[in-house]
C-alpha cells in the first residue's frame, strides 16, 4: 500500500459553527430570534437561543492542541484551530491530512440537532425558520464553498410529519441526501424508532435516495454505568453504545417496509458487529414463532448488510472481520476536530489499520463505499490525479499541524476523573 496513492473519504467530522451563521442565513423576520453566540463570564463563547444553551465545545474542538489540555471545560473561538469552524481553513487542514471528503456533523444544536428540535416541540414558531437556515448554511456556505469537498448533511424538522418530508425534498434539491437522526428519539420526547410517526420520514428518504445517519450520543444522553464511574468507562462505551440503536433499528420493521432506504451508524465502531449478526440470527432462529417477527424469507442480518452502513476511526479487529461485517457496507472517517481523531495522520493511521488487505479492499473502504452509499462525487469537480494523499499534501506545503498550546492546560487529577467531576464542571460553566 502507498500511503500518497490513496484516495480518502472521511463520513464522521465535526463543524464548529460559525457566530455569524443565522445572520446570513436567517430571514430578516426571524433574525432577532435565532441563535446567537455569547460571551460568558468565564470569557467561553457559547451559544444561546433564547433560554437554550448549546452544546459545550470541550473535547469536541481540540485539534491541534497538546493532550494535556484536553478537557471538558468551555472554551472561546480564539483557543480552536481554525480549522473548526472556518472553511478555508477547514480544506486546508483536510488537504495536509491527505483527506479529499468529508461529512460533518453539527455541534452546538447537538450532533442531531436536538436544541433545534425542543424548540420545535414546545411550538416555537421561529423553530422551522431557524432549522432551515442552519440546512441552508451548512450546504450552500460550508459544503458550497468548496465543491466535491463535503457531503452535505442536513437536520430534520422532527417535531413536524409535513416539515419534515418537505425537508427531504428541500434538501434533495439541492444535492444532500443525507439527515442526522437521533439514535433514541424517545429519549428526547419523541415518539421511538419503533413507531409509525416516522413513515412518512422514511418514505421521502427511500424515495429520495437519502441516508440517514444515527451517530453516537445523537440522543444526548451517553453511557453513564455510575456517577462515581470514571470517565473512561463512558468514553469506552460510547462507541459500542451503538449497538443499541442497531437492535432497534433490526426488529423494527421500517427497513423491511421501505427497501429502498439506507442507514449509517456514525462513530459506532465496527468490531462488534460480526458477534451481533450471530446474536440478532440465532435469536431470530429460536424466538421468531413466539414473538412474531418475519424477515420474509431473510435473516436479520441479510436485512443489517443491504441496509446499514458502518463506519471506524480505529478497529483493527473490525478490519480482521471486514467480510462477515459486509465489505461492502464499512466507510472510514477521522472524526476532526474530536479528541479521538487521527488528524493530521489519518492516512498513516488508515494504512495501519489495513496493512495486509487487498488493495481493492483498501479502495473499497477507503473511499469507494462512501462515495456511493452517500452519492458523493468528487471527480466531477477534480481529476482523481489530484485527490489522492500526495496530491492534496503537496497542495497545502507550509500549513503548521504542530501542537499549539492555548495556555490553558490541565491540572494533572489526583484520581480519575469521574462522572460526578463533568456534571459538576458543566454545572460551573453556566
Amino acid at each position: 500500500m502507498q500511503i500518497d496513492d490513496l484516495i480518502l473519504v472521511s463520513v464522521d467530522d465535526h463543524v464548529v459553527e460559525p457566530a455569524g451563521l443565522f445572520e446570513r442565513h436567517l430571514p430578516e423576520r426571524w433574525r432577532d430570534r435565532g441563535p446567537r453566540v455569547v460571551r460568558a463570564p468565564n470569557g467561553a463563547d457559547v451559544w444561546m437561543w433564547g433560554d437554550q444553551r448549546g452544546a459545550n465545545f470541550g473535547l469536541n474542538a481540540v485539534a491541534g492542541r497538546p493532550p494535556e489540555e484536553y478537557g471538558m471545560n468551555p472554551m472561546s473561538f480564539g483557543e480552536m484551530r481554525d480549522g473548526c469552524y472556518e472553511i478555508d481553513a477547514r480544506v486546508r487542514d483536510m488537504n495536509v491530512n491527505g483527506v479529499l471528503g468529508s461529512m460533518c456533523f453539527p455541534s452546538f444544536p447537538g450532533f442531531a440537532g436536538r436544541m433545534f428540535h425542543a424548540g420545535g416541540q414546545a411550538g416555537d414558531d421561529s423553530a422551522l425558520p431557524v432549522l432551515q437556515a442552519y440546512n441552508d448554511w451548512h450546504v450552500d456556505e460550508w459544503c458550497g464553498t468548496h465543491p466535491g469537498r463535503f457531503i452535505p448533511l442536513a437536520i430534520p424538522p422532527v417535531w413536524d410529519q409535513d416539515a419534515m418530508v418537505a425537508e427531504v425534498r428541500r434538501m434533495a434539491a439541492k444535492g444532500c441526501h443525507a439527515f442526522t437522526f437521533s439514535e433514541n428519539p424517545e429519549k428526547t420526547g419523541f415518539p421511538s424508532l419503533h413507531n409509525e410517526w416516522w413513515d412518512p420520514f422514511w418514505a421521502a428518504c427511500a424515495d429520495a435516495g437519502t441516508i440517514v445517519c444515527f451517530h453516537i450520543g445523537s440522543s444526548s444522553e451517553i453511557p453513564i454505568t455510575s456517577v462515581e464511574s470514571p470517565v473512561d468507562v463512558t468514553l469506552t462505551l460510547m462507541p459500542v453504545n451503538i449497538v443499541q440503536v442497531a437492535a432497534d433499528i433490526i426488529w423494527s420493521d421500517f427497513l423491511r417496509r421501505y427497501p429502498g432506504l439506507k442507514v449509517c451508524l456514525s462513530e459506532g465502531g465496527i468490531g462488534w458487529v460480526p458477534y451481533f449478526l450471530e446474536r440478532v440470527d440465532r435469536t431470530y432462529h429460536q424466538q421468531h414463532r413466539w414473538t412474531g417477527q418475519d424477515f420474509g424469507g431473510k435473516l436479520p442480518s441479510d436485512v443489517f448488510r443491504e441496509h446499514i452502513v458502518t463506519c471506524f476511526v480505529q478497529d483493527r479487529i473490525g478490519v480482521e472481520l471486514r467480510h462477515e461485517v459486509g465489505l461492502d457496507t464499512i466507510t472510514w472517517e477521522v472524526d476532526y476536530p474530536h479528541s479521538d481523531s487521527t488528524w493530521p495522520h489519518s492516512p498513516e493511521a488508515f494504512a495501519e489499520q489495513l496493512d495486509g488487505v487487498p488493495e481493492d479492499e483498501v479502495r473499497m473502504i477507503g473511499s469507494e463505499n462512501a462515495m456511493r452509499h452517500f452519492r458523493f462525487d468528487p471527480f466531477a469537480h477534480r481529476p482523481p490525479e489530484r485527490c489522492t494523499v500526495g496530491a492534496l499534501r503537496a497542495e497545502a506545503a507550509g500549513v503548521d499541524t504542530s501542537t499549539r498550546s492555548a495556555g490553558t492546560p490541565q491540572p494533572r487529577p489526583e484520581r480519575p476523573v469521574r462522572i460526578s467531576d463533568i456534571a459538576a464542571m458543566s454545572g460551573a460553566a453556566r
